[in-house]
């Protein structure tokens, strides 16, 4: 195991009700003008726009909105919201939604402290030392910005989909409720399963050594999806599910698991490269493309996680042939994604078979990806052929 430092910041008010302390936390960390980011009108239609609205007005913080951020969030929405703190002279963001929304807001908080465009900064070109504060009231269990430092946007005209780590970049604080969202639909409570699972998986697949408790703790996070994710889809407003499913999420990116090891992430630079051409959705993508990696990671050399995972997740006899258990595990995993019905090939969400080469090269633009297995250009196109 890794030396580390351990620092989660983000406070966390999980619950029902939760949402009261939204303004008297907006007003602990400074914030007096305040710019409330979400996507769809699933947050106003629910109410909850309209209460944090409420919330903010009883304490005397004045607001302003930015509405419509995409899934798979753009550079634009970014660089309008800037525009919006700058010229309002905001001083605190607040996010309503999922993961797309709050990585938006997380460019424009850090956006607002660069006098540059802010795609410099996903380019790494640009250098900031702070970020304005940001709060959250989240609505999809998936990605598991609520409670780091990461913020991924897409730009369309460069087909380009980059992620930021910055520290300064974790909210200070998140409100949970399990309620808000029961009206999340299927398809999206399916693919937001997934992204939780992929983001265990990317810190599971780790070449160091002598981790034993972060890969239990991981796989007790993977047991809550596979235990509860079908359930959310059967019963959407089943507490239980909803809110195993909402806590999980955010263990699975709060970096716990990555305490004392490296992480692997070469699926999801994969995905990302994907979705910068096609705007799929970051779980669909990911359903399809995990499998993939796994068939083609597996050797002799990298079986034993693959083993540990297939007996100790979906319960296979640990057996004399360990590459066999290994390869039973990964047929599990693409099972257990289409029983949620995620689709199993690229094919299967418009992919044409002729670009895959573009999304391999746009993989790598700035080197190898993975940890567990380095992947360059030639190996992306294996991954993404065995996935068409």
């Amino acid at each position: 195991m890794l030396n580390f430092k351990f620092s989660i910041p983000t406070e966390v008010f999980f619950g029902k009700g939760q949402l009261k302390v939204v303004a008297e936390q907006v007003r602990r960390h400074g914030g007096t003008r305040a710019l409330i980011c979400y996507g769809s009108g699933r947050v106003k239609q629910q109410g909850i726009y309209d209460a944090v609205c409420a919330k903010l007005a009883e304490k005397g913080i004045s607001f302003c909105e930015l509405g419509g951020i995409e899934p798979n969030p753009r550079i634009k929405s970014v660089r309008d919201g800037v525009k919006i703190v700058k010229s309002h002279d905001i001083d605190f963001i607040i996010a309503i939604g999922g993961g797309s929304v709050i990585d938006c807001a997380k460019g424009i908080a850090v956006g607002a402290r660069y006098d540059g465009d802010p795609w410099d900064l996903y380019l790494r070109k640009g250098e900031v030392t702070g970020a304005l504060p940001l709060g959250v009231v989240l609505t999809l269990a998936a990605t598991g910005s609520e409670m780091n430092g990461t913020s991924v946007v897409s730009n369309l005209e460069t087909k380009q989909k980059l992620p930021i780590r910055m520290p300064f970049l974790k909210p200070r604080f998140s409100v949970l409720d399990p309620v808000y969202t029961y009206t999340v639909p299927p398809r999206h409570t399916a693919a937001g399963t997934v992204d939780i699972m992929s983001h265990v998986y990317e810190q599971y697949f780790s070449t160091v050594s002598g981790t034993f408790v972060q890969d239990r703790l991981a796989e007790a996070l993977l047991k809550t999806c596979v235990a509860y994710g079908p359930v959310a889809l059967r019963e959407p407003e089943n507490y239980e599910a909803r809110a195993n499913l909402l806590w999980a999420g955010t263990l699975a990116l709060n970096e716990l698991l990555t305490y004392g090891k490296t992480g692997d992430w070469g699926t999801h630079m994969i995905e990302h490269a994907l979705s910068a051409h096609y705007d799929v959705t970051h779980g669909v993508g990911l359903a399809i493309l995990f499998p993939a990696w796994m068939e083609f990671t597996l050797e002799k050399q990298t079986c034993d996680k693959f083993h540990a995972l297939a007996v100790n997740l979906w319960g296979v006899a640990a057996g004399a042939d360990r590459m066999a258990v290994a390869r039973e595990g990964i047929a599990r995993t693409r099972a257990f994604f289409s029983s949620l019905g995620m689709p199993t090939q690229l094919r299967e969400v418009g992919v044409p078979e002729e670009a895959l080469p573009a999304i391999a090269k746009t993989t790598v633009e700035f080197g190898e990806v993975g940890v567990y297995r380095k992947l360059d250009e030639k190996m992306v196109l294996e991954i993404l052929k065995r996935a068409y």
